[in-house]
């Protein structure tokens, strides 16, 4: 009968997993603990696998597997030296060489690939998928690692998630998603449409951290008035242009600022990549400033309509006062104009009368 490797392989494995669960193992009932009843009994199979009285519920494959077990309860090693040094430590599930193997007393822990967990003695609610996956990882727990050698760099940490990154020693409540210089370009769904009312915008550095800006007062010191420091962006120089078409190529039309040029203006404006060369401009410090100066530009505005309405006031005020003034003058024009004309019709009449006696000697 000709068959595949693998395909003998898997109908070995098969085999073996029978006998695990249908042949006693063992540690018969009768021999269990008196809390142990029929459906606690643990299973064995491997060379040293779950020796002498260890615990209930377990179940051990593989060479030393679950070998120390003494009171731990509900633990599954499957493979070379897994689990070999738990004593008390319930919950356990270990797949693979070596995983778990230095674990002693640490709960609910999930190891699957060789030597994953491998060095973790009472760290609890770890979980571990991948070769070397939280390797070194001894007292800390709540960590995920999934990928090959991910989270190996952690030893003491808690609450960490690291998919295909190795983690950096003893940090804590950190999520890492792949390696810098590795992945170079990063694709989620879901967020591109998504509207969202509220809310900051993410920044991120260098070093791929991702984060957001803060504005509240409790986390500024040195707070200072802007002043002329705004007066930089006067200086800058907006331009169009595209990218180059490795970057986009599509060559969409952009508008913005040259990160090298905004340097030679003030130098906090520019981000800077790992190597210390300009990358970016910080255009929400641009933006502030731009708002400064706006609100400069309409401080004086507003105090030269302030001036311009008190001019006007005051000229309305003259005109006022000048067409009084008119006004009197006119009245006594028409006075004297009037006191003239009688004058000179009295004159006039003087003349005549004059005239008549002259004619009538």
């Amino acid at each position: 009968m000709n068959r595949s490797p693998l395909r003998i392989g898997f109908l070995l494995n098969a085999l073996a997993l029978a006998v695990a669960w249908l042949v006693p193992s063992h540690l018969a009932n009768a021999q269990c603990p008196q809390i142990c009843d029929s459906n606690l009994a643990n299973t064995a199979l491997g060379d040293f696998a779950l020796p002498g009285d260890g615990g209930q519920g377990n179940t051990a494959i593989g060479w030393s597997a679950l070998h120390s077990n003494t009171r731990g309860i509900f633990n599954t090693a499957t493979g070379y030296d897994a689990l070999v040094f738990n004593t008390t430590g319930i919950f356990n599930t270990a797949i693979g060489s070596g995983a778990l193997n230095y674990n002693t007393t640490g709960h609910f822990n999930t190891a699957s690939g060789d030597q994953a967990l491998l060095f973790n003695t009472t760290g609890n609610h770890n979980t571990a998928i991948g070769f070397n996956a939280l390797m070194n990882n001894t007292i800390g727990s709540g960590n995920i690692a999934l990928g090959n050698k991910a989270g190996g760099d952690l030893t003491t940490g808690d609450n960490n998630i690291d998919i295909g990154n190795p983690g950096i020693v003893a940090e804590a409540n950190t999520i890492r998603i792949g390696r810098v210089g590795i992945q170079t370009a990063t694709f989620i769904a879901g967020i591109s449409g998504a509207t969202v009312p509220t809310g900051v915008a993410v920044v991120i550095d260098t070093d791929g951290h991702l984060g957001t800006t803060t504005s509240s007062a409790r986390f500024k010191e040195n707070i200072q008035r802007m002043d002329k420091a705004s007066e930089a962006v006067l200086a800058l120089k907006p331009v169009t242009f595209r990218y180059k078409h490795e970057l986009d190529p599509k060559g969409i039309p952009q508008f913005g600022l040259v990160a090298e040029d905004v340097e030679k203006v003030n130098p906090d404006l520019v981000a800077r990549d790992e190597q210390g060369k300009p990358y970016t401009v910080r255009y929400e410090a641009v933006n502030a400033m731009l708002l400064n100066e706006f609100l400069k530009e309409h401080r004086e505005v507003q105090e030269q309509k302030a001036t311009i309405v008190a001019l006007e006031s005051a000229l309305a005020q003259q005109q006022k006062n000048f067409q009084v003034t008119a006004a009197r003058q006119q009245t006594q024009i028409d006075a004297l104009t009037a006191g003239l004309q009688k004058v000179s019709a009295q004159v006039e009449a003087s003349r005549r009368a004059q005239q008549t006696v002259a004619s009538n000697p």
